[in-house]
């Protein structure tokens, strides 16, 4: 029960009951009519192997397995596997005890069984001779080897994945090193895109600067266990601007295409596009699936169908004003009284670093600038440590450096919005004001053509100014509000793009471990 509140599983839709179902009763009726024959030659009743789950009965009594098997099979997934190595436990009656005759077992979708079945040449040995059968050493190894990697992908593909934070931009709350669980069904698993793909690895293989998958299968959007992000989730999503990149070291981070476009062009992406289209080997293109674009971690501000806006680092949603995080930073500029500041007491009570000269600094007689959390901030103010304290303001205006990158919506990191996030199955009016806003969701994630001419918008060859969104999207905030790239800077996060929630923290290291952050909820 424990494990099960970690994952924060969530009650099934009638839509995910459905793929279970379906999925369940294709692994019990592929192998039907192979079943048949082999029923047969096993001394059971044929008519059996067509009945879903009995046959499954039927073959753990023929093959003297377990019967606590056979129940195991109705846990979620999990379960699918279970009813797999009846499978192969069933055809080891037959004499097939060799890798590639379980590989056919598994991936012929019952063909094998046909061909075993119908076959005069294979008969049913019974399960006291398997247990004669002894397997070599380098067989139990390539057994359990592969048994391992299968396992850890379906772990990591439907339960939960380990994360690690690589930047600061969700301190305090994340630090660098925090190692993560990252629950896939607080949200609903999703199945890849490309599953055909190297295991363990995301989109680049080891020492190479090759793809670690093929696009010859592609599957379009799929989530089991559809379940909604809430505002303030800690949300692992991949990065939507990461769908195209240069990429010219694999030892080196990635560009996102659009940024480099933008300062290639001095704000103006066609003009940068030219120059990388015109450039292939200095600037080498780099196109990924959705499920292979970079992973980050940031915390939900804000879901689809709201309208939010920031006024002096504040974040107003639908008009009220929304609490920072207790444990988010920003600067500070903080007067005191006059008293003496102790390197001990502000770090134990205000978890500030006065020898770190990213935290503290001196800005004038009983006047610092500090890097404080929320939580501490507000301490301060409460128990009178500080005399003024007013946050430090982004107020640099700087063309195309924040989403949505033009001339008409002068916004700051700081002094953002109002923006509507889009929901799913609501209409926009397209207008020469919100189109840089929406554009690229219409077009990119939602996969439309979309033209403007002056104010006419033209939508997959019509001529319309009305668009309904297919997805619903989110706002994505690290709680560094000023060490942060976010939706602040690269817009909405489809809800295709979301990973799962981070939800634990099992190890933490600098210098050490950092025994305190064992094991902590993350809030």
């Amino acid at each position: 029960m424990v494990f099960l509140r970690l994952l924060k599983i969530k009650l099934m839709s009638s839509t995910d009951v459905f793929y279970l179902i379906l999925i369940a009763l294709l692994i019990n009726l592929l192998p039907a009519i192979g079943l048949y024959g082999m029923f047969k030659k096993a001394g059971e009743a044929g008519w059996k192997a067509f009945v879903p789950y009995y046959n499954l009965w039927t073959m753990v009594k023929i093959a003297k397995r377990p019967i606590y098997w056979f129940f195991l099979q109705f846990i979620p997934i999990i379960g699918w596997f279970i009813s797999i190595g009846i499978l192969i436990e069933f055809v080891k009656t037959f004499g097939k005890f060799r890798f590639y005759q379980h590989a056919l077992t598994v991936f012929t979708i019952g063909l094998y069984f046909i061909y075993i079945g119908y076959n005069p040449k294979d008969k049913f040995i019974g399960p006291e001779e398997v247990k004669k059968h002894k397997k070599s050493a380098t067989r139990e190894w390539i057994d359990a080897g592969v048994f391992a990697v299968v396992a850890a992908t379906i772990i990591r593909t439907f339960v939960f994945e380990a994360y690690t934070i690589p930047t600061g931009s969700m301190e305090k709350t994340l630090l660098i090193n925090d190692f993560l669980f990252v629950s896939k069904f607080s949200y609903g698993p999703r199945i890849p895109n490309t599953p055909l793909a190297f295991p363990f690895v995301h989109h680049t293989l080891p020492f190479t600067n090759s793809k670690s998958y093929l696009e010859w299968i592609k599957i379009p959007y799929t989530r089991w266990f559809a379940s909604p992000v809430h505002r303030n989730d800690v949300v692992v999503f991949n990065f939507p601007a990461g769908d195209t990149v240069i990429n010219k070291d694999e030892f080196q981070s990635a560009d996102p295409y659009y940024d480099v476009c933008r300062r290639l062009g001095n704000g103006n992406i066609d003009v940068g596009r030219q120059i990388i289209l015109n450039d292939p080997d200095d600037y080498p293109l780099v196109v990924r699936p959705v499920d292979k674009q970079e992973n980050y971690i940031k915390r939900c501000i804000a879901i689809a169908g709201d309208t939010l806006h920031i006024r002096d680092q504040v974040v107003y949603l639908n008009g009220k004003e929304v609490d920072f995080p207790p444990k988010s930073e920003t600067y500070y500029y903080i007067e005191t009284g006059g008293q003496q500041l102790d390197e001990t007491v502000m770090k134990e009570e205000y978890d500030l670093d006065m020898n770190n000269t990213d935290e503290f600094q001196q800005a004038g007689t009983d006047k610092y600038r500090m890097l404080l959390t929320y939580r501490a901030k507000e301490k301060m103010k409460k128990n009178g440590l500080a005399k003024n304290i007013i946050p430090e303001m982004d107020t640099a205006l700087v063309t195309n450096k924040v989403f949505p990158w033009d001339n008409i919506h002068r916004w700051t990191v700081d002094e953002f919005g109002p923006i509507w996030i889009p929901k799913k199955g609501a209409t926009i009016t397209l207008t020469s004001e919100n189109y840089s806003v929406y554009e690229r969701a219409i077009r990119t994630y939602e996969k439309n053509t979309l033209e403007r001419k002056g104010n006419t918008f033209i939508i997959n060859g019509q001529e319309t100014n009305q668009y309904t969104f297919k997805m619903d999207y989110f706002w994505m905030m690290g709680d560094n509000r000023h060490g942060s790239q976010d939706s602040r800077y690269w817009g909405f996060v489809p809800e295709d793009h979301i990973v799962g929630e981070a939800s634990l923290i099992w190890m933490s290291w600098d210098k050490g471990i950092r025994w305190s952050r064992l094991f902590n909820r993350i809030k």
